[in-house]
């Protein structure tokens, strides 16, 4: 394997379609794409200063690098990548890439970052940024923090266990999505999806948890989460805590220990439809097109 150390590169395209070679203390100046097609690389002890530096590469393993905020757009069309103890400042990172694993990484700005992504492994990472994850799917992560709005919009096979998202719109219109374990804050949780789990879990969501096509909720604490369940199918919800309010859900059954108001609309949801186990439901009411969603 060719090794090159302790060296500063300038110029585009400066080590176009380098192959198995280990790159070490190396600093990427001024130049775009420095490393385009390049395969078999260990980068250890780098950082990239400059655009679009790991395009269309396979089999990538980047350790204790930085990615300073002009090497924007950093890695797409890129195949097997492994990324350690690193710190990434730029922006929209990750695009229609596969086999991605990280571990102890921080987006400093992860706007518009792992977009169209494949087969995705984070333990330990930190985000900051919206829209992140968007229309991504294989997705697993472990003890990650999610800081910025609209995460994983059109995301599919989603495993999130020990995390924490505050994230306004997370999930939404995603297919098959299970968190354990984990925290999240942030209104209009998971509309428009399909096959959604959340299994021990704490979240404060206004209007969360709306248009779900199967949902299902085991042993998960719900803090001013108001208007809950609307037009909801196959609900299978056991709550620890009060829930707020319960409008118009659709079919299936929901455990809860307080209903604070259960808000039916006879002309859209039959209550017949849904089982509505609870011993204290404080205001049964008839009331529709309540609350409806603002446009931003």
């Amino acid at each position: 394997m060719n090794s090159i150390k302790n060296h500063y590169f300038t110029g585009e395209r400066i080590l176009f379609g380098l192959k198995k070679a280990e790159l070490a203390g190396i600093v990427f100046g001024e130049g775009e794409s420095p490393l385009k097609e390049a395969h078999n690389l260990n980068i250890k002890n780098s950082i990239f200063k400059w655009k679009y530096p790991l395009w269309y590469d396979t089999d990538i393993e980047v350790e204790n690098t930085t990615f300073e905020t002009m090497a924007r757009s950093g890695i797409w069309y890129t195949k097997n990548i492994k990324m350690t103890n690193s710190a990434l400042q730029a922006p929209k990172l990750f695009r229609r890439s596969a086999g991605i694993k990280l571990d102890h990484v921080h987006f400093a700005n992860a706007e518009e970052t792992m977009w169209s992504c494949q087969d995705i492994n984070m333990t330990n990472c930190q985000v900051n940024g919206d829209y992140f994850g968007k229309d991504s799917a294989n997705i697993y992560l472990d003890q990650v923090s999610i800081i910025g709005n609209y995460a994983f919009d059109g995301a599919k096979n989603v495993e999130v266990h020990h995390s924490t998202l505050i994230s306004k719109d997370a999930f939404w219109n995603c297919e098959n999505v299970t968190v354990y374990d984990s925290t999240i804050v942030g209104e209009y949780l998971a509309w428009n999806s399909k096959n959604i789990k959340f299994i021990n879990c704490k979240i404060e969501s206004n209007q969360g948890l709306n248009y779900i096509n199967q949902l299902k909720m085991k042993n998960t604490s719900l803090f001013h989460t108001d208007l809950a369940f609307e037009y909801v199918s196959k609900l299978d919800v056991e709550v620890t805590t009060k829930i707020d309010s319960v409008k118009n859900p659709v079919s299936g059954k929901i455990v809860a220990p307080e209903i604070g108001t259960l808000i039916i609309d006879p002309n859209k949801v039959s209550l017949d439809k849904t089982q509505v186990v609870c011993d204290k439901i404080g205001i049964r009411t008839v009331c529709s097109d309540l609350n409806q969603k603002p446009e931003d």
